[in-house]
């Protein structure tokens, strides 16, 4: 995986990024719980949506610009059932709003399912 992509991606719900637009940053559980903020490339964001949120219909992608973020980002292990050696991007910090250069509902099909991440900014 690229250290250095275009861009990462984080999911949440759109009351959390509504939270977290007036906060100015957003403090997920797992940044006090792990430490981090989990991210992801664009190609792999419908694993975590899959297993986290299959089903949900509140779910919104945050497209974040890497430069922008103010904390250290690590690539690390997933889960075990993610592809053999596939790391994901952790933040070591709260995710600063103001490297959000977007926001997009990400639903799942009918069968409950996210398809794999094809926007584009082109």
């Amino acid at each position: 995986m690229d250290p250095t992509p275009r861009e990462l991606l984080h999911l949440c719900t759109s009351a959390e990024w509504d939270a977290a637009s007036a906060a100015g940053e957003r403090r997920p559980p797992s940044l006090d719980g792990q430490g981090f903020v989990h991210l992801s490339a664009p190609e792999q964001v419908h694993l975590p949506a899959n297993r986290l949120y299959a089903g949900q219909r509140d779910m919104v992608v945050l497209r974040l610009d890497p430069r922008l973020l103010t904390d250290p980002v690590r690539w690390e292990p997933g889960v075990p059932t993610d592809p053999e050696s596939m790391t994901f991007p952790h933040l070591y910090g709260p995710l600063p709003v103001a490297a959000v250069t977007s926001v997009t509902p990400y639903l799942p099909g009918p069968d409950g399912r996210f398809a794999p991440w094809a926007q584009s900014d082109t």
